[in-house]
């Protein structure tokens, strides 16, 4: 920098020189300019004024410099300060419908609350009749898995009766027993346990077949013994020997032994007599 003023200054005193000496040429026959020229006391005058016009273009282009450095700074903050207010615009623009999303959802949170007593006051009745009509329908329908469901249904109701259990939890556990039940009547399932036959050979260890609500047949250990349950007669009738294959087949099956394939089993036929309307067994033949 201090380079380039000292240059600037010469290059100007040069010109300043070159036009004085100009302006003083018609004077140059004049004894006295030639006596001042030759005294060098015009040379220095001019020289310093010509050093001091340089000094105050140096100094104003340096001003000017300066400030034009501050307005191009300045115009850069500016617009980045208003790129960072279109930001800020459009973010408290999203917080206020945010803001007011939270505002509804506050006040159905509150309408809520105020209900809940209410709603616990409805919805005990209603489990504990749920309940009820759980326990009537088990004990109505084919008895499959018995202890099961009965001791299921036992649950529920000791369930009821504790403080330290939510009223949701109370609920949530009355709709899975509801589900499982409804399970029941789309599935195949086998299991083992004991059937009290009415006759001479008393209780036996048997592999039970449920084929949804439909059919409920056994097989015995030894292959001898095999039957379905009559749901009108509320008994357990005896199958020919015939459905053995068949049963031992369907038993593979759900055991998963057994690829799955169309099984044939004695399922309850239609019938045309209202009284036998929820028997799986058409006048009490094997259909």
């Amino acid at each position: 920098m201090r380079i380039q003023q000292h240059y600037l200054k010469k290059h100007i005193a040069g010109i300043i020189l070159t036009s004085g000496a100009l302006l003083t040429a018609p004077m140059a026959f004049s004894e006295d300019s030639v006596n001042s020229l030759k005294s060098g006391k015009v040379l220095n005058s001019v020289l310093a004024k010509g050093e001091q016009r340089a000094d105050k273009a140096i100094k104003s282009q340096l001003t000017i410099d300066a400030i034009d450095a501050d307005i191009r700074s300045s115009e850069r903050e500016y617009r980045g300060v208003s790129k960072e207010i279109e930001g800020l615009e459009v973010y408290i623009k999203q917080l206020n419908k945010q803001l007011a999303d939270q505002n509804s959802e506050k006040t159905d949170i509150e309408k809520s609350i105020r209900e809940v007593t209410l709603i616990e006051r409805q919805i005990t009745p209603l489990m504990l009749r749920m309940i009820d009509a759980l326990d009537r329908f088990v004990e109505a329908d084919v008895p499959f898995q018995k202890e099961e469901r009965q001791d299921r249904v036992a649950n529920l109701k000791d369930l009821m009766g504790r403080s330290d259990v939510t009223v949701a939890e109370k609920y949530r556990n009355v709709m899975d027993a509801y589900q499982k039940e409804m399970d029941y009547g789309r599935t195949i399932k086998t299991y083992r346990s004991t059937i009290n036959l009415t006759d001479s050979s008393g209780e036996r260890e048997v592999d039970f077949l449920r084929v949804g609500r439909i059919s409920l047949m056994f097989l015995s250990l030894d292959g001898e013994r095999l039957g379905i349950w009559d749901q009108k007669a509320k008994e357990w009738k005896p199958l020919d020997a015939e459905y053995k294959g068949k049963l031992n087949t369907a038993l593979r099956i759900a055991r998963e032994q057994a690829a799955p394939s169309l099984i044939k089993i004695p399922v309850a036929a239609p019938s045309i007599t209202p009284s036998l309307a929820n028997s799986n067994i058409n006048y009490g033949d094997i259909k």
